[in-house]
């Protein structure tokens, strides 16, 4: 059994929650995926506090089955670039279904992702199938889905509230990756965010979230 420690904390007035929530709300509000990216950079430093808080993240039996490969050489994300719209054009061309096209049409993307080299950063996640466990032995990761999804959001809401854009690009497959940023075949890529602040003039389509309603219920 493991050592435990007391727990570190503090509750807070009803009010100072009702504050809390609705400005973390307001601010939530404001996140955008951005396809239009400045060249600006990132405050050395922002990115890897951002990280730090994606490490809080639960996971399955603690296991912190991810890595975050950040990259910010143009060579690099060049290279990504070349691999990840080689994909793209392979799956508007043949591999989507016409449905898929549809639902993806209003937002106007293409295979064409020259964010992928204009933006300051970007961080490949990987999802690992085993770690190393108090022993150093190699065990196998559970849940590994689950908590690479939770440590994922913690970072787009990080970088969000420190004042940077996102950009969630999934190119399939993402097994290039591996290759590029020489990252072992036991981690999985599972998505490759894109960083930085908006371009000047940057526009996003318009488009509505559910209602508390349609996405909640009480029993």
């Amino acid at each position: 059994m493991s050592q435990q420690v007391p727990l570190n904390f503090q509750r807070v007035s009803s009010e100072e929650m009702t504050l809390r929530a609705e400005k973390l709300l307001e601010l939530m509000k404001k996140r955008r995926s951005v396809r239009d990216f400045s060249t600006d950079p990132v405050p050395a430093g922002v990115i890897e506090r951002c990280l730090q808080i994606a490490g809080r993240a639960p996971s399955g039996a603690n296991q912190q089955p991810w890595h975050f490969a950040v990259v910010r050489s143009q060579e690099v994300k060049r290279k990504i670039r070349e691999a990840a719209e080689a994909e793209e054009r392979e799956f508007y061309e043949s591999r989507a279904p016409q449905e898929w096209l549809d639902a993806l049409d209003h937002l106007g993307t293409d295979a064409q992702k020259p964010f992928l080299e204009s933006a300051p950063a970007l961080i490949a996640i990987f999802q690992k199938s085993k770690v190393s466990d108090e022993k150093g032995e190699e065990v196998k990761v559970y849940y590994p889905k689950e908590s690479i999804g939770l440590a994922t959001g913690f970072l787009i809401s990080a970088l969000h509230q420190a004042g940077l854009a996102t950009l969630t690009h999934t190119p399939s497959p993402m097994k290039f990756l591996n290759e590029v940023l020489e990252r072992p075949s036991g981690e999985k890529p599972f998505l490759l965010l894109v960083v930085g602040y908006p371009a000047e003039g940057c526009q996003v389509p318009a488009i509505e979230k559910l209602a508390l309603g349609e996405i909640s219920s009480e029993h």
